[in-house]
């Protein structure tokens, strides 16, 4: 590794790291097959690619499996309360902002009582990382429905069937202004890893949903679209200036009628079928691109949303430079100068 610079990268003059350096002594404690191994074992992989040193890094979680994530990665952590660790996260980036700063949430977690701060979290842009583990159940307290359980299911605390639509994770980060949106899965290692990278080094906020299998409450709820045997049939994978395609042989695609898409089965060019663009400031397509789900349409994984956009920390850091730059104020002066202050 390298001194670290402002900004929190490396220089050259400290050893190089690997994936052994982010691997903490404590005993990983998830049920056997948890897809949240893959997702551990792909996060410490893709560490030492960004070439910052360990003491630069900080992961925060809520409640809940996922959440046990900063005990096992040998950075700095955070095992916050329900729901808020995008408000511990979103403070510390502001007032440390050479800090690279990971926030890992569930879709309990994160949807259901962290929702509101995630909402303003992406509105802001404040420069996270942001990795949501969905698998449609609540998984720590043994079986419940969560905010994306399908419709109807039946569930501990739904025994005739949810009565509520869920929630779309990654509409959810459209609408609210994310500007690096994408989806992964936990079987899929290398696009896991990849995509986990790419949003690392976004500016502003990433927010990363990953199809996450609860091999004891929830198991095989994506086995249908994403395991090995069915993935090239049943997943489209998202590549920014790429015609949609899929099919063990690429053979198939998706085109657009209207603002409805349509598949196209054995398409012998790519004329007229659909360009992905995730330079998009408009969300239009991408919604489209989210509205497509099993089993009608081919699962989209990779990334929906790449923009740039002004980045809150960045802002709030401008602005108390600028109000130190017209030196130290007066407190007592300040209190003692009426009921109406100027600002200048």
């Amino acid at each position: 590794m390298t001194a670290p610079t402002s900004d929190g990268l490396i220089a050259g003059d400290l050893p190089v790291l690997t994936r052994k350096d982010f691997v903490s002594n404590q005993e990983v404690r998830w049920c056997p097959g948890c897809g949240d191994y893959s997702i551990l074992a792909q996060m410490q992989k893709m560490l030492p690619e960004l070439r910052i040193p360990r003491e630069n890094i900080v992961f925060i979680s809520g409640i809940g499996c996922s959440s046990r994530f900063p005990y096992y990665v040998e950075t700095y952590g955070f095992h916050s309360i329900h729901g808020r660790a995008l408000t511990i996260a979103s403070g510390l980036k502001t007032a440390r902002p050479e800090l690279s700063v990971f926030v890992i949430t569930g879709d309990g977690d994160g949807l259901s009582i962290g929702g509101n701060h995630l909402l303003h979290a992406m509105r802001r842009n404040v420069d996270l990382n942001v990795v949501l583990f969905n698998n449609r159940i609540y998984g720590l307290t043994k079986g419940q429905f969560s905010p994306t359980s399908e419709f109807g299911k039946v569930t501990k605390s739904s025994p005739y069937g949810t009565t509520e639509r869920p929630l779309n994770p990654i509409r959810v980060a459209l609408a609210a202004g994310a500007t690096f949106v994408a989806r992964s899965i936990d079987r899929d290692t290398k696009h896991l890893e990849e995509t986990l990278y790419r949003a690392a080094q976004h500016k502003g906020i990433s927010f990363v949903e990953v199809y996450q299998n609860c091999n004891i409450f929830n198991d095989g709820a994506f086995s249908a679209f994403y395991d090995k045997d069915v993935r090239q049939d049943k997943m489209v994978y998202l590549e920014h200036g790429k015609p949609l395609r899929f099919g063990k042989e690429n053979q198939h695609g998706i085109r657009l009628n209207g603002f409805q898409p349509e598949v196209v089965e054995d398409a012998a060019s790519d004329d007229g079928l659909l360009v992905h663009d995730a330079k998009q400031q408009n969300i239009s397509l991408a919604n489209i691109l989210v509205g497509m789900d099993y089993p009608e349409f081919p699962v989209p994984i990779g990334v929906f949303r790449d923009i740039d956009g002004p980045v809150y920390d960045q802002l709030v850091q401008e602005q108390v430079d600028t109000a130190r730059a017209k030196g130290p104020g007066d407190l007592g002066a300040a209190l003692h100068s009426g009921e109406t202050w100027i600002v200048d």
